[in-house]
């Protein structure tokens, strides 16, 4: 809310939380007469209040939490928290910030930048719905005509950070490629380990009768024992088997269906390993455990090891995009995901079949060589694909067939008299005036023509985020003015162009057929000038 010369912000729903700060304060009122009583900490009573009253400091933070801007600068702070100040004259500009929850909900708020470079996120104000945005916006709007008029910034422009911009910082993706590719190392460490392991097991034999007890280990050793009873597992516990008087051990862990195949009394036969029982026979079912191979664990690295690949793309294209202002929309690391999946493909099975190295024999040389230049030759065409397409003015198209309906995939960014409720998917031309359809043809049913002679254009630019995420990525943005209302039009890069095009030869038809004089200071609508 705004107050004469201030801007204050306070939490909308406190009512809750002050329920949850009275019931964290009878916690800690519990906790404490709990342990005059017990004198330990060791006490559910006192977990319990303890843990209830840190619930209610985060309730009662949450509750006396406020953001106030004056003349002086912007003060946030809480009853547990001290307040911190950012004077106007080290504000360089007011950002939003868009995170998405889980379910594709949109948590906006407002964020700080300052001289030097450093971003703060203000608490308040918060949208967590399409309800709060009218209030979010209005203090915004505050919060910006405060810092015009005590500090200096450094553009009119509103930057907003979404997903996928420039802007946006890269440190999950890096700490999660450097985890995966700390996993794939391990995995591939272990993977001599495991085959050396199975290996072992497979040419395990019968412990001869003199073999001495420290030699034992190495060879097999069959006892009798007594299945005592049985306990079958529940989600992902471990099923178990329980020997009468504890021979030759206490319990061994089993599949849950060796735990219902066995009974209490069956005698079965346990075949001893490395001090391990590896096999329990019994008349009508044996149990046996289960060895990895070095083919599975190698297939697990190198699964590893390619989705890093992943956030390893997103750094690279973070990157590449260093340049570009941090509210433009960086292209999608799609093409490199197609390179991963290709390249799974043929690496993964052959980590299966060979996962100690390659033999020297010609079939798995030439496959693992063929594979690599088949992700070398698609890296190529992923490279040119994610790279940063600067907008450019673009020749005439050719206008095809006189008369014929052409349908373009583009859209008006602005709900208006002809995009009402932004219901429009396409502009379709050439047969007719241009229009806005919810279809891509044919036909111009539920068409809502485009004025023309009300449109002129002024840039054409990169995706922002501030456009909607339900804009392509690949798509560029001309900037129009509808009679004094600002318009956003986004199409692909050539069809942008066309559309251009077929309305400024639509303008220049209804101005032949009605002569009018067009605005002083503006361009006609395909003659927009591009954004470098």
């Amino acid at each position: 809310m705004s107050v004469g010369e201030e801007v204050i912000c306070r939490s909308g729903r406190t009512r809750p939380l002050w329920v949850v700060v009275r019931a964290g304060a009878a916690g800690a009122v519990l906790a404490v007469g709990r342990l005059v009583y017990s004198g330990t900490f060791a006490d559910w009573w006192v977990a319990g209040g303890l843990l209830a009253a840190l619930v209610g400091a985060g309730a009662l933070h949450a509750a006396t939490l406020e953001v106030r801007a004056d003349a002086y600068g912007v003060h946030s702070g809480s009853r547990l928290r001290r307040r911190r100040s950012v004077p106007w004259h080290d504000v360089a500009d007011l950002r939003v910030h868009i995170q998405y929850g889980r379910h594709g909900e949109q948590y906006v708020r407002v964020g700080v930048l300052t001289r030097d470079g450093r971003t703060r996120r203000l608490p308040l104000p918060l949208s967590v719905s399409a309800k709060d945005r009218p209030d979010f916006d209005a203090t915004l709007d505050a919060l910006r005509a405060l810092h015009r008029r005590y500090g200096e910034p450094e553009s009119d422009h509103l930057v907003v950070l979404a997903k996928h911009t420039a802007g946006r910082g890269v440190a999950v993706p890096v700490v999660l490629c450097v985890l995966l590719l700390a996993g794939a190392g391990l995995a591939a460490w272990f993977v001599p380990v495991t085959g050396a392991t199975k290996e072992a097991w497979t040419s395990a034999v019968p412990c001869a009768a003199g073999t001495p007890p420290d030699e034992r280990r190495a060879c097999l050793t069959t006892v009798d024992a007594v299945v005592a009873r049985t306990e079958v597992s529940r989600g992902k516990q471990a099923a178990r088997l329980y020997f009468a008087d504890g021979r030759p051990v206490d319990r061994v862990a089993v599949t849950r269906q060796a735990a219902r195949a066995f009974r209490a009394g069956d005698r079965v036969e346990l075949t001893l390993w490395r001090d391990r029982v590896r096999v329990v026979a019994g008349q009508h079912y044996v149990w046996r455990e289960y060895f990895s191979g070095a083919g599975p664990v190698a297939v697990l690295a190198a699964g590893l090891a390619l989705a890093a690949g992943w956030p390893g793309a997103r750094v690279l294209m973070h990157r590449r995009g260093r340049r570009l202002p941090d509210d433009e929309v960086l292209p999608s690391v799609l093409p490199f995901l197609g390179v991963l999946v290709v390249t799974a493909l043929w690496l993964l099975p052959l980590c299966y079949l060979h996962p100690l190295g390659l033999p020297a024999s010609a079939g798995p040389l030439a496959w693992a060589a063929a594979g690599t230049l088949g992700t070398a030759g698609l890296l190529v065409p992923a490279w040119r694909a994610t790279r940063i397409r600067t907008p450019r003015p673009a020749a005439a198209p050719d206008r095809g067939t006189a008369g014929e309906d052409v349908f373009v995939a583009a859209r008006f960014l602005e709900s208006t008299d002809y995009n009402p409720h932004h219901f429009g998917t396409h502009v379709v031309f050439g047969g007719g005036p241009p229009a806005v359809v919810p279809h891509s043809g044919p036909g111009r049913f539920a068409a809502r023509e485009i004025p023309v002679r009300r449109l002129t254009a002024g840039r054409v630019r990169r995706l922002r985020g501030g456009d909607g995420e339900a804009v392509p990525r690949g798509w560029h943005v001309a900037e129009l003015d509808d009679a004094g209302e600002p318009v956003r039009l986004a199409a692909a890069p050539a069809d942008l162009s066309r559309v251009l095009h077929a309305l400024d030869a639509a303008r220049a038809s209804a101005q032949t057929a009605s002569p009018q004089t067009a605005p002083t200071g503006t361009a006609p609508a395909g003659t927009a000038s591009t954004e470098t």
